[in-house]
This record gives C-alpha cells, sequence and structure tokens, in this order.
C-alpha cells in the first residue's frame, strides 16, 4: 500500500532592515551627507593649526624690533686743530643745541630770526649775550645744557644774534693748541669732551645703557635742568604720572610736541630714534 505524502514547502520569515518608517529614511540620508562634511571639516581644522606660529612667535618679533632700535653708546673725538678745523660752525651748534628752546621760543627764549624779540639783547652787545650763554640765565642752563668750546658758544651766539638784526663779527679760533680750550674757566683741551661725558653719564647710569645721541643733542637742553616744564631725567616723581602712560603714548606726545616741547624736540630725527630716546628717559627715571 503506498502512501502519498504530501510535502508542503516552508516559506522563509521576511528579513527586516534597519529604516522602517520614511522618517528614519530622512534621517539616514541626512547622516550619509553630515558625516563625510564634519569629517573634512575637523581634517582642514587639524592641517591649518599645524601651520600656526607658535605662543611666543609675537614676542620674540617685537623682541628683534626691540634690539634693532636698541640705543648704542657712542663715542664723539673732538679733536682740536690748529685754525678751528675741528670746531663746530655756529648753525651747526644751534641745530645741535639751540634749536629746540629758540626755535620756537619756549620757556621766553629769544626765538631765532624775531627781530623784536633780540633788540634788547643785541643792545647789551656781543660779550653780555656770551657771558649768559656760556654761564646760563633764567630757564636756560649753561651752553643750553651742552658741551662746546667758547668759540663754539660764540659763534652759535653770533649766528642767531646776527639773524636778529645784530652784526656782529664771528669770533675767529685761537691758533695752536688753544683752540679748544674750555668755555670759562681756562681749563685744558679736553674739558668739553669731559664735561659731555660728566653731563650724560649720570642717566646713563641710571638707565643701565650710554645715552642715545639724540638726547644729548636735542633732548638734553631742556631733560637735563627741567626747562620750560619738561620732567628732569632721573626725576622719578615727575616722570611717575608719565610712565604710567607707556612708551607708545610717550613717543606719540613727543612726536607730535606738547606744551613747549615742539614736534621731535625740534629734531628731524625718525620715529624709531624718538621711541629709543623715549625709552631711555623713562628708564633712568624708573
Amino acid at each position: 500500500m503506498t502512501s502519498n505524502s504530501h510535502h508542503t514547502p516552508d516559506h522563509e520569515a521576511p528579513h527586516d532592515g534597519p529604516i522602517k518608517t520614511p522618517k528614519q529614511l530622512i534621517w539616514a540620508v541626512l547622516f550619509a551627507f553630515l558625516i563625510p562634511i564634519l569629517g573634512i571639516i575637523l581634517l582642514v581644522t587639524y592641517v591649518g593649526a599645524g601651520k600656526k606660529p607658535g605662543a611666543g612667535t609675537d614676542f620674540m618679533a617685537e623682541e628683534a624690533v626691540a634690539r634693532r632700535i636698541q640705543p648704542v653708546g657712542t663715542v664723539e673725538i673732538r679733536q682740536a686743530v690748529a685754525g678751528g678745523g675741528a670746531l663746530k660752525t655756529g648753525e651747526q651748534v644751534f641745530q645741535a643745541q639751540c634749536a629746540a628752546c629758540h626755535g620756537t621760543g619756549a620757556a621766553g627764549a629769544p626765538k631765532f630770526g624775531d627781530e623784536g624779540a633780540w633788540a634788547a639783547r643785541i643792545k647789551n652787545g656781543y660779550e653780555a649775550l656770551l657771558a649768559s650763554a656760556l654761564k646760563g640765565k633764567n630757564a636756560m642752563p649753561p651752553q643750553g645744557g651742552g658741551a662746546f668750546s667758547e668759540v663754539e658758544i660764540g659763534r652759535a651766539v653770533v649766528y642767531m644774534a646776527n639773524k636778529g638784526g645784530a652784526k656782529f663779527e664771528e669770533p675767529k679760533a685761537p691758533a695752536g693748541a688753544a683752540t679748544a680750550a674750555a668755555p670759562t674757566d681756562a681749563a685744558p683741551a679736553a674739558a668739553p669732551a669731559a664735561a659731555a661725558t660728566t653731563t650724560a653719564a649720570a642717566p646713563a647710569a641710571a638707565a643701565g645703557a650710554a645715552a642715545p645721541a639724540l638726547y644729548t643733542q636735542t633732548c638734553q637742553a631742556c631733560h637735563a635742568a627741567g626747562v620750560a616744564g619738561a620732567p628732569k631725567v632721573g626725576d622719578k616723581a615727575a616722570w611717575a604720572p608719565r610712565v604710567a602712560q607707556g612708551i607708545d603714548a610717550l613717543t606719540a606726545n613727543a612726536i607730535k610736541g606738547k606744551g613747549a616741547m615742539p614736534p621731535k624736540g625740534g629734531s628731524a630725527a625718525p620715529d624709531a630714534d624718538i621711541k629709543a630716546v623715549v625709552t631711555y628717559m623713562v628708564n633712568a627715571s624708573k
């Protein structure tokens, strides 16, 4: 007896996928775009960060600039040559030492070229003017704060007085070794150079560095003696409120001029030199 068995194949159950709804499909598409984009952004950020300068780069750059403009010591050899060959002209002394006050009429100084201001002084004669210039008068320190020979000061006096209406004859340099004699006390020929060294030595010692040439040529005339309200170098009390303003603010004032001080003290120095001399005076007065 043969029995026929009837076999019915089993149907496999359907497989369920991770995306079951339209909403899940939308999120899947969004993530498929966002994840690569985020990966690219992170990669670019990482690569860009590797090219950024180190934290101290800006500081090092500023320090390098400061080293480049740092004032260095200068030595001036004033050699006496027969016939006055080494002596400065009246105009040279005026530009180096006198222009700061006489160029603008600061602190009551007779302004260069102002015949009205010079008239009464010219009447006193050359010798009286020379004595005032050598010894100092009112707010003006001896030699205006400089260190020149008597002949050089005399030439500067004649140069300014003649521009104010006088007709003085320029003094001639004495013959021989006496050409560079000291102004008032007949000291040896080396006295002017020694005086210059002494004048600049005190603030230089306080600052721990040699004074910039611009200080001795221009700024010293007022700042060495506190002329016309200028803060005296080394006077901590006078400089304290100014130091609080910072070097940049003080440099800006020096460049533009302030009070009786003309722009750049009457000099034509570049801004970098002005900042260097301001820094020197600040350091000498802390």
